[in-house]
């Protein structure tokens, strides 16, 4: 990822925090073979504001997205294979042939016990 990334990353996670709402956050933890991002690649996703960073694009994203969904409704984290290898044979040119592991976690914001605020 590149400091450009980061920046992108962490402005969405605060702009979440200041909004009061809870958002996922996904990171490639692991890839084998070949694969469109690299373990570390991450992507926020924010329920109001959309997707901030990628994990990949795609139909691999698409499961990724979902599992973000089932993240925010349960509170629990979800590590999501997403196999890129099953389309080998496909007629795009596109297919990667790997896999990744994706660990999707929920943020909420802070909750302040100072009673002032």
């Amino acid at each position: 990822m590149t400091h450009q990334d980061d920046q992108a990353i962490a402005g969405a996670l605060q702009a979440a925090a200041e909004g009061g709402r809870p958002c996922a956050l996904a990171t490639v933890v692991a890839t084998k073979g070949s694969t469109p991002r690299k373990t570390g690649a991450r992507m926020v996703v924010d329920p109001l504001l959309g997707l901030t960073g990628t994990v990949g694009g795609g139909c691999g994203e698409a499961e990724v997205i979902e599992a973000a969904r089932r993240v925010l409704d349960t509170t629990r984290p979800e590590r999501v294979q997403v196999d890129l290898t099953e389309d080998l044979l496909s007629w795009s040119p596109a297919v990667c042939g790997g896999t990744m592991d994706v660990l999707v976690e929920p943020v909420t914001p802070a909750v302040s016990l100072d009673p002032d605020e």
